[in-house]
């Protein structure tokens, strides 16, 4: 770590004191190959947020309270989960900037990630209005809940599967129940699997160089291409809460 101490003796009462937690003094190109592949993300979606027929950039109101309470729990889970290492980052690819001692870039992913799927939510909303199959997707979700309970409880000795299922049982239990939900479980779950495509992608080239390394002792040790199953169902999480929350809020809105 390095403090950097500028003073300007003009003007005593004007000292700044720079705090850069850098854990290496100089950088290499890959140093960057986090923080490129999550701007790679962010791009298109950016850039056709003010697409007048969707206009995204309307409805960041709605979104950006559910990203930061969903970053929230995810981060602080992050942070638990780095230090009993069960996961850890690769230094060589990223850029060595930390915030509560977890990767800067790891903090933008609970940002952009939501935000790119949910852009996707919106595109669906807009081009496929009629494509909608609630009873369906209902009985997807019980089925898809007694999964996922199943693999809580069953594999509780293995500590990322557990507690990704865990919570996702809990959250998407409460969701079904709660039955507020149901109108849009289509789209939620076209969403997903069209998510899953640069999901995929992305997180090949985060597990294959390695940027993000996993214990395979913590989690049941399969893998899609180099990818653990657990970071499926974790994608899953991801974005049910920031999609719920956000037509949670559109609906508050809406009725003020």
């Amino acid at each position: 770590m390095y403090f950097v101490f500028v003073s300007y003796n003009s003007c005593r009462t004007f000292d700044l004191l720079i705090y850069l937690c850098y854990k290496e003094p100089f950088m290499e190109f890959q140093n960057f190959t986090y923080l490129i592949i999550l701007l790679g993300c962010l791009a298109i979606p950016l850039i056709y947020s003010f697409e007048r027929q969707v206009r995204y950039y309307s409805k960041f109101r709605y979104l950006f309270p559910g990203m930061i309470f969903t970053a929230v729990i995810f981060i602080i889970w992050d942070l638990r989960f780095e230090e009993l290492g069960i996961w850890s980052f690769n230094e060589q690819y990223i850029t060595g900037l930390y915030i509560l001692n977890l990767p800067f870039e790891e903090w933008l992913f609970f940002l952009i990630i939501p935000f790119c799927c949910v852009f996707i939510y919106e595109i669906l909303k807009v081009k496929l209005p009629d494509f909608e199959y609630p009873n369906a997707s209902l009985a997807l979700s019980l089925f898809l809940l007694l999964v996922f309970v199943a693999l809580a409880y069953f594999r509780r000795d293995k500590l990322y599967t557990f507690f990704t299922f865990f919570l996702l049982s809990v959250y998407f239990g409460y969701t079904i129940f709660r039955n507020r939900f149901k109108k849009y479980y289509t789209k939620f779950f076209l969403t997903y699997f069209i998510s899953l495509l640069p999901f995929i992608i992305v997180n090949m080239l985060l597990t294959a160089l390695p940027v993000v390394e996993y214990d395979d002792t913590y989690n049941l040790g399969l893998r899609i291409f180099t990818i653990p199953v657990e970071d499926f169902a974790y994608l899953f999480l991801l974005l049910l809460m920031n999609i719920t929350i956000y037509e949670y809020l559109k609906s508050q809105f809406s009725h003020n």
